[in-house]
């Protein structure tokens, strides 16, 4: 998992080129007109989802991680706290993997952590993760615009 500043994209360039494409992206995309649905960018080895929506408390807390593809959550506006578990064989699978979706869901815990404006996030298939959560414990929180580009993580 990595956790940084859009501006700090020119970094992760050389860790793997289509992850640092798909941050040159988010960082000179104007998202805040574009309407919510998937954007190809190179069919279906890297696309973007833009959502409008507003996070969930945190007793919905749903853990999930992907086989094929990394996502790259950017918080274009708002904010929202995500979890992040390393993948464990001692971690009980709630739903089994749904290959069409890309997801297996998990009862797990792991760590809690707020993503900013502007700030990204990079889980790998080895990162179960909890996105679209509430700041705030109390309250569902503010209305967030987030982009996640799905890069292919197989060739």
């Amino acid at each position: 998992m990595i956790i940084d500043h859009i501006q700090n994209r020119a970094f992760y360039r050389q860790l793997e080129s289509r992850v640092g494409e798909a941050l040159e992206y988010l960082a000179t995309t104007d998202f805040v007109k574009m309407p919510d649905g998937k954007y190809e960018l190179d069919g279906q080895r890297m696309f973007a989802m833009v959502q409008r929506y507003r996070p969930r408390p945190l007793e919905e807390i749903v853990w999930e991680s992907h086989r094929r593809f990394i996502d790259v959550q950017y918080i274009v506006q708002g904010a929202e706290r995500m979890g992040y578990a390393p993948l464990s064989e001692r971690m009980t699978v709630k739903q089994d993997y749904d290959p069409q979706r890309d997801i297996v869901f998990y009862d797990a815990q792991g760590d809690l952590f707020t993503v900013s404006e502007r700030s990204f996030v990079v889980f790998a298939p080895q990162d179960v993760h909890a996105p679209g959560l509430a700041v705030d414990r109390s309250v569902s929180g503010g209305d967030v615009l987030k982009v996640v580009v799905k890069v292919a993580s197989l060739p």
